[in-house]
């Protein structure tokens, strides 16, 4: 039986970038760069009023005071998006509004709040100095720079930012098409009519939606019966299908667990088989190929639980994330914990903060059916494999859940 930090870094090793293509960018929302994004002009492309104001030659101001203001003649107005301007002339000043250009010889803008306007006369009570109010041409990206780096992860102000430098298409890694596949006589559909002995299928739209948190739709579904035509049938059709497989139960040592030898018989190379972990020791992970199988256990709760520590990592390095693994933060334990040696706990938690840091505390519910406890969690907190007590006060290591 392997260790927790050994089988993550076993899949995240196997797991490698996937393909890159180009679309626009507007549907690129999710996705990560697969490239640099360099700018071919400055940003911003012109020098413009951060406020609407006067522009000036703070030259025509020195020695303004509140005692001995000046007056200056007004020449005109500028407006955002005006392209034809007159040069500021000596002992002049042009009304201007925010994100219009800066005419030439100006160098400062004086904000409306604080002159007086009479007709053509606009009157200044304090000097200001050269500069101020004026937003510089590529005084956030120089010609030529790198704005966006390889890896980074699309979101809406990164949208913006391409709309920005007229970068309509960008190289993004594909997504990995996924399969899921449940198995057990027991499951029934969430929507059939339930008898003695049945139970809903939570797992497949579980693990479903997990996915699409990631912006991946599964590309095939099948829940399958406890035999072992089927369940190859069923698996052979997903590998051919997909880049990651995920099995949900069949992996324990029952007499009828088919999942394993259904991946025996594909030619399914195992990396390992049970981890020290609760909840999710049954867990396999296995190759074909560039492709990933996992099977995961059979219960809910260490469904979603070995989804989060193993598959969504590998997922998000195949997505060309450069960071693949969850947050981690470090908390203050409210309780004590307690458990036998021998494997890794991942505790279903909840944390909060205040003035004094971060806080922890067990949600009710932990065994590995009781979703509900997962379900108002937001954090795992990880209790050592060969520690079977951690007094309240001390400090744990948390593992922050985004669902």
């Amino acid at each position: 039986m392997i260790n927790f930090f050994e089988a993550r870094k076993k899949v995240l090793s196997h797991a490698v970038s996937l393909s890159s293509f180009r679309l626009p960018f507007t549907d690129a929302l999710g996705f990560v760069l697969a490239e640099d994004i360099h700018t071919k002009e400055n940003i911003p492309r012109f020098d413009f009023s951060a406020v609407d104001g006067f522009a000036v030659n703070s030259r025509d101001l020195l020695n303004v005071t509140n005692k001995k203001p000046v007056a200056l003649s007004l020449l005109g107005t500028i407006q955002a998006g005006d392209s034809t301007i007159a040069a500021l002339r000596p002992q002049m000043a042009m009304k201007i509004l925010t994100g219009a250009p800066i005419p030439k010889n100006t160098d400062a803008v004086v904000m409306q709040e604080f002159v007086e306007q009479d007709n053509n006369q606009i009157r200044f009570f304090h000097s200001i100095e050269s500069g101020e109010n004026i937003r510089r041409a590529g005084q956030e990206f120089q010609k030529g720079k790198i704005v966006l780096p390889n890896g980074a992860v699309i979101n809406p102000p990164i949208i913006g930012l391409l709309a920005t430098i007229g970068k309509t298409t960008v190289r993004v890694y594909r997504k990995p098409r996924v399969a899921i596949i449940v198995t057990g006589n027991e499951l029934v559909s969430p929507s059939a009519r339930i008898s003695r002995g049945k139970i809903r299928d939570a797992n497949s739209s579980t693990l479903a939606s997990a996915l699409m948190r990631l912006g991946i739709t599964p590309v095939f579904s099948a829940r399958v019966q406890d035999d072992i035509t089927a369940t190859q049938k069923a698996i052979a059709s997903a590998l051919n299908k997909s880049d990651v497989v995920l099995t949900v139960g069949g992996v324990s040592v029952g007499e009828y667990d088919f999942v394993k030898t259904a991946l025996e018989h594909l030619n399914v190379s195992p990396v390992f088989w049970r981890v020290a972990i609760k909840p999710g020791k049954p867990n396999f992970f296995g190759t074909k190929g560039k492709k990933l199988v996992f099977g995961l256990p059979g219960n809910p709760v260490a469904v979603l639980v070995s989804f989060e520590l193993f598959v969504k990592p590998a997922l998000r390095k195949m997505m060309g994330y450069t960071i693949t693994e969850p947050m981690q933060l470090k908390a203050t334990l409210s309780v004590s914990l307690r458990k036998k040696a021998g494997r890794m706990e991942f505790v279903r938690g909840v944390f909060s903060t205040n003035e004094n840091g971060v806080f922890v505390i067990p949600a009710k519910g932990q065994e590995s059916h009781m979703l509900g406890g997962l379900a108002v969690a937001n954090c795992l907190i990880h209790f050592p494999q060969d520690e079977e007590y951690i007094p309240e006060g001390n400090v744990v290591t948390i593992t922050v859940l985004h669902w």
